[in-house]
């Protein structure tokens, strides 16, 4: 299965113009007119899908601690930015599908805990978005946990992840039957995009905040772009 690909995902969210991997970020993307928002997923103590990036709650959050060591009536009392708490998986996929937003759903597992994780978020996607309209976007830089997606739902969209492109990605996407690269703008060659472009498998990059590397990534034939600067990259703006 294709999905039709927007020029732009709102990254984490809101990007830089609210807390990230927040429900306050992915209204302000939907109504700053983006069609896309891409967000991390990992699971609670107790096992629940939360919206996350970091293994550790000091970066985005006023707790301490291993996210995973913590159980959900302690993080959901926490404090993500702005008065916002952190969400849960399925708080978000009803707010996309409400706004009709397409979600990339970053698989983001506490270390030793990819398939795990990947088991609860897949079961969890399989339901949230069955008979959606848009179908979400599963990605992992994990390999094993993209297996796993692999393994539990088959049909959907997928994309393998890397922070640089590994010469034999090609083999690795087919192997785990993924459709998209995802990767880091800064380290994607050209040798890379060419060869992509060429057997039609499109290239998702991030953190992409800078117009004219925008326009050059995807003058070359980059698909999307994730970038944290809606405010310079709102669709409205024509970019």
């Amino acid at each position: 299965m294709r999905l039709p690909l927007p020029r732009w995902f709102a990254h984490r969210g809101g990007g830089l113009l609210a807390p990230e991997n927040t429900l306050a970020g992915i209204r302000l993307a939907a109504h700053m007119g983006f069609s896309a928002v891409e967000f991390d997923v990992m699971l609670s103590a107790d096992g629940t899908p939360v919206l996350i990036h970091d293994d550790t709650l000091e970066r985005t959050t006023n707790g301490q601690g291993a996210v995973a060591e913590i159980d959900d009536a302690r993080l959901f009392a926490l404090d993500a930015g702005g008065g916002q708490r952190i969400p849960r998986l399925d708080e978000a996929a009803w707010l996309c599908r409400q706004l009709g937003l397409l979600a990339n759903v970053e698989i983001k597992p506490s270390p030793g805990m990819d398939r795990q994780t990947a088991q609860v978020v897949c079961e969890q996607v399989g339901r949230l978005w069955h008979g959606a309209a848009i179908q979400p976007l599963i990605s992992s830089f994990s390999l094993a946990a993209m297996a796993v997606v692999q393994e539990v739902l088959p049909q959907a969209r997928r994309g393998v992840l890397f922070e640089v492109v590994p010469s034999d990605w090609l083999a690795i996407l087919q192997r785990l039957g993924a459709q998209s690269l995802h990767c880091d703008a800064d380290t994607l060659s050209k040798s890379v995009l060419r060869d992509a472009v060429d057997r039609d498998i499109p290239v998702l990059c991030y953190t992409v905040n800078d117009l004219a590397q925008a326009e050059s990534l995807l003058a070359d034939g980059v698909s999307s772009l994730f970038t944290d600067r809606l405010d310079l990259f709102a669709p409205g703006r024509g970019r």
